[in-house]
């Protein structure tokens, strides 16, 4: 080391620990510290040398002192007392103040010396000198006699206790018994049989209570108060009634929901269970949480994320090809989307997608699949619009995030300027007292990327990720595409339990089984555990990127789920074209002047299509809505090219090109195809067209004012204005309102601008002018024009 830093990870290596432990210890006795990378100072050193000393030499010393432990070996006489007795001595001792000691003589305390030498010479354990027994150290259990020598009749004593006992019950129920006597005196004229004859029917009717069990009433989270009269066999008027006193006014036709139900049932006598609806989604797919002891350590997940051309990919296949094993190297790696690297003896899952758009789709659709984030930044270029992007974009996913300060072998490569533009964001360097791991690297050379990995490698430790490899699978749909020779395939990447060849699966909408299952090398796989990608062939259908997948026991069920999924979509798609109500009436009439851009997005795997769908749909705003009427994989084909014509529709496609039939469509129907291999390029492009179809915004400037100081007629042209400008200028073209009484009359433009008989552009203060105006003719003299400019405020 070229410094004197001692680091968490460090300290953790050199005593054969991980990284957890000593921060635990360091949580426990002093401070937490930030991650794996803290420097520790000397007290804190000292105190994990002092805790891990004292955790691992007890052995040795009790061996050391195992003699000394055994020394004070008990006379046969002097056995300590039973537990049992020892313990209640000094309690019958003490209860017993006047009791016999020995002799049947009460003894004062300052006898005690004197007793202890009558009695043959024993000596009691208690006065045996604490500092001459020299195992005093070790914990004993001791029993401590203090009957002064005899033995006392215990079981005397608890006799009497239990005498004792039962004469107070006797004398309270004496008590009573007398006072029943006294109330028997006073009521006389009651006989005995009769109060035997109520006493009876009390107690046949408390039998009859007891026979007659409430009724028992199942609610659901939500009911109707007439289906739960129904439900406890009660009339709705008293259903209602009781829900009055309640403070709740309900109808019969009203929903409550299950506590107020349950307060309602039980004030009617029933007993309340919870109904508990089991959809088909619960009978089907496991969720239990798994127990502690059944998990085991997994792979991170990696994302890589940046700017355009900082070298994402670059890095990746310097990763990829770096770490394949040399049996492999003429192998055929096919690209799934994800792949697996070993570092020093570690795996590492990275998910090779389009970017954070693909990474921001999947995390809408809930798929939390990464761990950690690297982003990767150009030392030459610095932090772009993508990388603040990126950075947004793994904060809110929660997840950490390491810097890779790419292109160091560049000579303009300046990575202090990088990590300066860094702090803007809340990303500090560890150098500078912050949090955040910074790699300098070159994708070219190498340089770095073992540190970089290595530093992947700690994060994930200090993550304690885990999962139960020995359960049904579950996880995410990395990308899925539609092959021509093998149909649907998909990329799936574990997340928890066990994914197997054979295994029923639906994710989405989508079912299928398992026939084949392949690694990013290639490989053909029986099973995969958690953190392991893999694709497979026999899905029904295509699912979309970043839905969840459950590898579930009955087949006919999960095809039964995924239609259910597909109705809910239908309707929710449906949702908005319900019935008019007077709340959303003028925003529908609104939205019927709201332009729309349609767009059909086609992609080559759905991963990217649903970045694309997603990054466009963004650019709607108050004026244009981006609508996405269909999004799929696949070539770009006639019927979608059809689509765009009948829907006025643009086609974007994003690694894709139309077929011969379609090319010729699009030409004879004027349908505007665009085709892309970056999605920012495309996001750039259409936001460009936009603002073409935006309404502008606009201020007013005003340009000068004129009083009406003659109005004439002229055959063909008809009311002129014959004004003097007071104020400004008067412009041809230009906006005007014509104030009468300050009160505006008119608001249009100016038609034609006069001096004398020659029509000029402008008329400056101090001179006359005619002015005619469009299409009004309303004009008096005292009228003032205004005229005014709107100018395009540019955003």
């Amino acid at each position: 080391m070229l410094n004197n830093k001692y680091r968490v990870h460090e300290v953790a290596k050199d005593f054969g620990k991980n990284s957890k432990e000593i921060t635990d210890i360091l949580t426990e006795y002093a401070t937490t510290p930030k991650n794996h990378m803290q420097p520790l100072d000397d007290r804190e050193l000292s105190l994990i040398f002092e805790y891990l000393t004292q955790h691992n030499q007890v052995d040795s010393l009790e061996s050391i002192f195992a003699e000394v432990y055994r020394e004070p070996k008990p006379a046969p006489k002097a056995e300590p007392a039973k537990p049992a007795q020892g313990g209640q001595q000094p309690q019958a001792q003490k209860s017993g103040k006047g009791g016999q000691n020995n002799g049947g003589q009460a003894r004062p305390a300052g006898q005690n010396g004197g007793q202890a030498q009558n009695q043959g010479g024993q000596k009691p354990p208690q006065q045996q000198p604490a500092a001459s027994r020299p195992g005093a150290r070790v914990p004993e259990k001791k029993v401590v006699d203090t009957r002064k020598g005899g033995q006392v009749n215990l079981e005397k004593y608890d006799q009497r206790l239990e005498d004792l006992a039962a004469g107070k019950t006797k004398q309270m129920q004496g008590g009573k018994q007398k006072f029943q006597g006294r109330s028997q005196r006073k009521g006389g004229f009651q006989s005995g049989k009769r109060r035997q004859e109520e006493q009876e029917k009390m107690r046949r009717l408390q039998l009859e209570i007891a026979k007659k069990t409430p009724l028992t009433v199942k609610i659901p989270d939500e009911i109707g108060v007439g289906e739960l009269a129904s439900r406890m066999k009660k009339t709705g008027a008293e259903v209602v009634k009781t829900l009055m006193k309640n403070g709740v006014m309900a109808s019969l036709s009203d929903i409550i929901d299950f506590d107020t139900a349950a307060i309602i049932a039980e004030e009617l006598g029933c007993k309340v269970e919870h109904e508990v609806i089991v959809t088909i989604e619960e009978k089907l797919i496991d969720t239990a949480e798994d127990k502690p002891e059944d998990l085991v350590p997994r792979a991170p997940v990696v994302v890589v994320m940046g700017h355009v051309d900082h070298g994402k990919t670059s890095l990746l296949d310097y990763i990829r090809h770096a770490h394949v094993a040399a049996g492999e190297a003429g192998g055929i790696t096919q690209h799934i989307g994800a792949y697996q690297v070993e570092v020093q003896g570690k795996t590492i899952t990275f998910l090779d997608t389009p970017g954070h758009e693909a990474f921001t789709a999947m995390r809408a659709r809930g798929a939390m699949i990464t761990d950690i984030a690297i982003l990767v930044v150009a030392a030459d270029d610095g932090i772009m619009p993508q990388t603040v992007e990126s950075i947004n974009h793994a904060k809110a996913a929660n997840i950490p995030i390491i810097v890779a300060i790419n292109k160091m072998d560049k000579p303009e490569a300046n990575p202090e300027r990088i990590k300066e533009q860094l702090t803007k964001y809340e990303l500090v360097p560890e150098e500078w007292g912050g949090e955040t791991i910074i790699c300098p690297i070159s994708a070219k050379t190498g340089e770095g990327i073992d540190n970089l990995l290595e530093m992947v490698n700690l994060t994930a430790e200090m993550q304690e990720l885990k999962a139960n490899p020995n359960r049904s699978a579950h996880g995410a749909v990395i990308e899925a595409r539609l092959d021509k020779g093998r149909g649907p395939v998909a990329t799936l990447l574990v997340q928890n339990g066990t994914l197997k060849q054979g295994d029923v699966i639906i994710a989405g909408t989508a079912v299928g089984r398992v026939r084949a299952m392949t690694s990013a090398k290639g490989e053909k796989l029986t099973e995969a555990g958690p953190s392991v990608p893999v694709e497979i062939i026999g899905m029904g259908e295509v699912p979309d990127a970043g839905d969840d997948f459950h590898a579930v026991a009955d087949e006919r069920m999960a095809r039964e789920l995924a239609e259910q999924r597909k109705h809910e979509q239908k309707m929710a798609s449906s949702a908005p074209v319900g019935k008019v109500s007077l709340e959303d009436l003028f925003s529908q009439i609104q939205a019927g002047e709201m332009k729309n851009l349609n767009v059909i997005v086609k992609a080559d795997v759905q991963g990217s299509a649903e970045a694309v769908k997603a990054s466009l749909e963004k650019l709607s705003n108050e004026e244009v809505r981006v609508r996405v009427i269909h999004c799929a994989v696949g070539a770009i084909n006639e019927s979608d090219v059809m689509l765009a014509t009948t829907s006025n529709a643009i086609i974007v496609g994003f690694n894709v090109r139309p077929d011969h039939n379609a090319k010729e469509s699009a030409g004879r129907n004027k349908v505007d195809m665009r085709m892309y291999r970056v999605i920012y390029d495309c996001i750039n492009e259409i936001e460009t067209a936009m603002k073409g179809m935006l309404s502008p915004k606009f201020k007013e400037v005003e340009l000068g004012t004129a009083e009406v100081r003659n109005v004439f007629r002229i055959t063909g042209v008809g009311m002129v204005a014959g004004c003097y400008v007071t104020e400004g200028k008067m412009q041809r073209g230009a906006q005007m309102r014509l104030l009468r009484d300050n009160i505006v009359i008119y608001d249009g433009a100016i038609a034609s601008l006069q001096r004398f008989k020659d029509s000029v552009k402008e008329v400056a203060q101090g001179y006359e002018c005619g002015i005619t105006f469009e299409k009004f003719q309303d004009i008096k003299e005292g009228d003032i024009v205004e005229a005014y400019l709107m100018e395009q405020i540019e955003v």
